[in-house]
């Protein structure tokens, strides 16, 4: 009888862990889709903040939702990667994002943090590369294209600069790095 049990149970083990796994992964999606959705919100209302102020309450929640995913692997792995930044081991945090860009090639803050690294230790060239495959996964995001633009603004292309600042107002408008580009006006505001 006992044999029968541990066979029954070694049987019923992997068909219960396919069930938790069927229940999970739908729950993962439906958090992952949420997120989008507020993002989308938080963007929509950024487009159209009325001061610098309100700007700067929308964009700290973008960057929330982009440091902090749904996935707790993901969202543990970005706070090592945070944890190393803070304490200014740049060496070991590239060393975390180098295998989280592997795992997790589609996670945008993932190489945006990466890019910004690379800006830290000068590797414009990583860095912009970095930027751009940002860029490819979220068009919207004002880090990047601000970032990429202070980099191009450095090395002396002023136009690739005005196109990547100009794409980041469009999003965010309220962003300091406008200051650089007098040529872009001040942002509207709202009535």
């Amino acid at each position: 009888m006992l044999r029968i049990l541990v066979r029954l149970a070694s049987i019923l083990r992997p068909l219960a862990m396919g069930l938790v796994l069927l229940f999970t992964i739908p729950l993962a999606f439906a958090d992952e889709a949420a997120d989008r959705a507020a993002i989308d919100q938080l963007f929509a209302q950024l487009r159209v903040a009325p001061n610098a102020q309100a700007a700067k309450a929308l964009d700290a929640q973008i960057w929330t939702y982009w440091t902090t995913p749904s996935d707790p692997i993901l969202a543990g792995r970005m706070r090592e990667v945070l944890t190393a930044r803070g304490m200014g081991d740049a060496t070991g945090a590239l060393r975390l994002l180098d295998k989280l860009v592997a795992d997790y090639p589609d996670y945008a803050e993932a190489w945006n943090q990466r890019a910004t690294i690379y800006y830290t230790l000068g590797d414009f060239d990583a860095s912009i590369a970095d930027c751009g495959k940002v860029l490819a996964i979220e068009p919207r995001h004002f880090g990047a294209l601000s970032g990429r633009a202070l980099m191009y603004l450095q090395l002396g292309k002023r136009a690739l600069a005005l196109k990547d600042m100009a794409a980041a107002l469009a999003v965010h408008p309220f962003l300091s790095e406008r200051r650089l580009f007098p040529e872009l006006g001040e942002p509207m505001t709202q009535i």
